[in-house]
């Protein structure tokens, strides 16, 4: 499985979080395809990212 990172970090888990689920259920009002696997990680800064497989 590859991961695809998103390109912002962000600086709580919140918002990461708001991103992930929106991944989850929004993309395909936008024709995308809605991505298998959604996780929020943890920078070595302690900034917070989304990462997803298709």
């Amino acid at each position: 499985m590859r991961w695809i990172y998103w390109m912002r970090l962000y600086d709580s888990k919140f918002q990461a979080g708001c991103l992930a689920k929106r991944m989850q259920e929004d993309w395909w009002i936008y024709g995308y395809e809605c991505p298998e696997e959604v996780e929020i990680f943890r920078s070595k800064r302690g900034r917070f990212g989304v990462r997803y497989s298709l």
